[in-house]
């Protein structure tokens, strides 16, 4: 300031006063080894800004560029890094501003789970990561892979991606990369070795069933095996039926499971891990069904039925959890919304978000959909009674994800046929707050039975459930079986139906308050409900 003061008091002309601002790297923080810079800069000078530049270490002008602006990548050896980005403008000023960095192997901002760094790799090779922004508010705008400098393989929007690129031999220094929405970015190095470089011996998968590009039903057996260069061996295989679903996984070098999919083509992946870091992967293009049900049929299906018309909510309060016929989604009592529509997180590029929350401890709201019969939403009235008479089997197919499962006090799943004057309700709840429990639900007694099932869905992740049920030839329901992340219990449990003079097929899903009524959120999507 006392210079300022001195020069103007003489009457001589002082540089103009100039400005640095560096939106990327964040000062202090750690970073991969190619660090990207983000920088603008402002100046009073008449005439502007000339030109920016990046000092490494004191004398060391690692860049350069004309112009008020710069946006860089750098590659820096890992260490603590004292970094000057500059300006000049055109009046002689100049100014800077210190970005102190520390250069490691990867950033904490971008985590990459799949697959391991020096890694032996076929020639399909998934990608699985996340990114979080540690100085960007607005969050992950993008991530993406880069194959080679300057080749970006493959972007998705959004703080995960998940998927599989298809690479020719040889030794790749892959890149991962994350963009927030601040203009900054970190990365993670992943170097890969594919199948047939010189380095290593790639490692095999074998899938006997089912056929590639064959044409299969709702339950499709999947049986593979695997084998592995790593002196340790295979330690698990694992079966994708679209990128980033894993729904069933074994130890050791063998599987032979059955799925239940509903109505689509699948890009499935049947994938091994062995024990030194190496994986390897097997594509098989499958179709499934009909994507629709048939009009004048007895069997049929709706898929991506959560992105369907005809989803009514009601809100249960205690003690009786009866519906509330004056509660409204807005609250007080019990507040609820469902979203449809919704990008992220997503499998099909367009999930539902069902929230609660609300002032009554322990409410709970349950969403309706009537598909066949009386009130039908999906135009199948069966007005002439030939359809649900003859329906006899049933499978409730979803996907749910949850960015923190402990939330919810129980989530429940449910099939409802109405026919021939008798109610038939096959309820199926997972009690997470109350013990990590499936439970059945008994009509005539009008309580829950616990199966000794447990229920343990995970938060930050796909969860993919699998409920089949069927009305007998001397009409009971058979509850036959819960499959959650591809461990399947087979309950065959019977209960008896109560009278009704209703007359259709619907399905419920239902959310339950907690004991500080813990406002959350569920995603659903992939919901295929089959009939048959």
């Amino acid at each position: 300031m006392k210079t300022f003061a001195l020069i103007f008091a003489l009457g001589v002309s002082a540089p103009a006063v100039a400005g640095v601002s560096v939106t990327a790297p964040l000062s202090n923080s750690s970073v991969a080894t190619t660090v990207q810079y983000v920088a603008t800069a402002s100046t009073t000078c008449s005439k502007g800004v000339s030109a920016m530049g990046i000092y490494t270490a004191p004398n060391v002008l690692a860049y350069t560029v004309n112009g008020s602006s710069l946006n860089t990548l750098l590659n820096l050896s890992p260490g603590t890094y004292q970094t000057v980005v500059q300006e000049w403008d055109n009046c002689g000023g100049v100014d800077k501003t210190n970005v102190t960095i520390v250069v490691k192997g990867s950033a904490a901002e971008v985590q990459v789970r799949a697959p391991a760094n020096n890694a032996n790799v076929a020639t399909q090779v998934q990608y699985v990561a996340t990114a979080s922004s540690s100085s960007c508010a607005n969050g992950v705008s993008a991530m993406g892979i880069y194959t080679a400098p300057g080749v970006l393989a493959y972007l998705a929007k959004g703080a995960s991606l998940n998927t599989i690129l298809n690479l020719n031999r040889g030794t790749y220094n892959t890149v991962v990369q994350e963009w927030d929405n601040c203009g900054g970015s970190a990365k993670t190095p992943i170097t890969i070795n594919v199948a047939g470089s010189t380095s290593a011996q790639a490692s095999g998968v074998v899938v006997s069933a089912p056929a590639n590009n064959a044409t299969v039903s709702p339950s499709v057996q999947f049986v593979a095996s695997a084998t592995s260069p790593c002196k340790a061996g295979v330690a698990a295989m694992g079966i994708y039926p679209s990128p980033g679903n894993l729904v069933y996984k074994v130890n050791g070098s063998s599987l032979n499971t059955v799925l239940n999919l509903g109505a689509g083509t699948y890009h499935a992946v049947v994938q091994e891990w062995d024990n030194c870091g190496g994986s390897a992967t097997a594509p098989v293009v499958i179709t499934v069904g009909s994507g629709s049900p048939s009009p004048n049929g007895t069997s049929g299906q709706f898929a991506n039925l959560h992105q369907k018309s005809g989803w009514t909510g009601y809100a249960l309060l205690p003690p009786l959890y009866n519906i509330c016929p004056y509660c409204v989604p807005a609250g007080p009592q019990t507040t609820w919304s469902m979203t449809q529509g919704v990008w992220s997180p997503a499998l099909t590029g367009s999930s539902s978000r069902m929230d609660v929350g609300g002032q009554t401890l322990y409410s709970d709201v349950l969403w309706n959909n009537h598909l066949i019969g009386d009130f039908s939403s999906q135009g199948l009235p069966d007005s002439n009674h030939s359809i649900i008479p003859n329906v006899h089997n049933f499978t409730y197919d979803v996907y749910f994800y949850a960015q923190d499962i402990s939330a919810a006090q129980a989530l429940e799943f449910d099939i409802n046929q109405f026919v021939n004057g008798q109610s038939f309700i096959w309820g199926h709840e997972c009690r997470i707050a109350g013990g990590n429990e499936w439970d059945i639900w008994d009509n005539p007694g009008q309580k829950w039975h616990p199966t000794g099932v447990p229920c343990n869905p995970v938060s930050n992740s796909w969860n993919h459930l699998v409920i089949q049920a069927q009305r007998t030839s001397d009409n009971h329901l058979l509850f036959k079986s819960i499959s959650l992340n591809g461990q399947t219990a087979t309950l065959n449990y019977y209960e008896s139906p109560t009278p009704s003079n209703w007359y259709g097929i619907t399905v419920n899903y239902q959310q339950d308050g907690n004991y500080k009524q813990q406002p959350y959120s569920i995603w659903l999507d992939r919901l295929t409900f089959s009939y048959w």
